[in-house]
């Protein structure tokens, strides 16, 4: 299934890239938006290729892959990573409407990567096992709202103040909203991974971003959570939400990026759908 996906992303990603950031306007390029189904205006014949269509036609390859995965299962399988993946793509796509093409360059190699292991993930399922639809339609319908609440809840910007592992009040509330649904959803975990800004020296803000994932985990656990349900990472400056230099950027990527973890993705058998053994 990859293979002819993988040929055509080699084509598209040797157009060069280029373009300026921003800090990106309220609704544009934030987390917690729908996803667009609707394509890009086409690129004519005898219109030549600039970076913005690269982008373009690397965000429907992502787009067509990310479709097939869950035409092939991965919704009733992993249901908790293709919500997140959805999300991801519509970000793209706000990026890509707001001329954010740095941006979504970035957020097109993080989206190729977490698609590539969803796929190895779906391929290695599907050779012994069949995903099947739920049983209970509503229920996994509510459990996947339930995914994508608590994903914007947790990935909302303006997290931290420069230079601090000291969290914003908004969104230490956020923080205590998204502990009591956990609390209600106990097959729920998080993976916690802390970011920095590109100001100072790169160990440093290995060490810093740390510590803003380990904040997060401590203060999720005195809002009630089990530390054993929380695991924190650090990528330091290496994966900015945004690119560039201006304080809205900086303040944007002071951050940590939180993936909600559903352990039931990979029973055998579940209520709300999943994988059943072959006959």
């Amino acid at each position: 299934m990859s293979t002819h996906i993988t040929h055509i992303a080699l084509i598209a990603a040797a157009i060069s890239l280029s373009g300026c950031s921003s800090y990106p306007e309220e609704g544009r390029g934030g987390i917690g938006e729908q996803y667009i189904q609707s394509s890009f205006t086409p690129v004519m014949p005898d219109e030549p290729l600039g970076p913005e269509h690269g982008l373009r036609f690397d965000w429907q390859l992502a787009k067509l892959q990310l479709d097939t995965l869950i035409r092939e299962g991965a919704r009733w399988c992993f249901p908790a990573a293709v919500v997140q993946a959805l999300e991801k793509q519509n970000r793209i796509a706000r990026e890509l409407e707001a001329g954010l093409l740095l941006d979504a360059a970035n957020d097109i190699v993080i989206q190729r990567k977490r698609l590539n292991e969803l796929e190895l993930q779906l391929d290695y399922v599907t050779s012994q096992a069949k995903c099947a639809p739920p049983a209970n339609e509503y229920s996994f319908q509510q459990h996947l709202a339930i995914i994508d609440t608590l994903y914007n809840l947790l990935n909302v910007d303006n997290q931290f103040a420069f230079n601090s592992t000291e969290i914003n009040p908004k969104y230490m509330g956020h923080l205590a909203e998204a502990s009591n649904l956990l609390k209600q959803h106990t097959s729920l975990h998080l993976t916690v991974t802390g970011h920095a800004d590109s100001v100072g020296d790169m160990s440093y803000n290995q060490e810093l971003a740390m510590g803003r994932a380990q904040q997060v985990k401590r203060y999720l656990t005195i809002f009630g959570l089990s530390p054993q349900r929380i695991e924190t990472k650090s990528v330091g400056e290496s994966l900015p939400l945004y690119e560039g230099d201006t304080d809205g950027v900086r303040l944007t990527n002071r951050r940590v990026s939180i993936e909600v973890i559903d352990t039931q993705e990979g029973e055998e058998v579940r209520l709300q759908g999943g994988y059943h053994e072959m006959d």
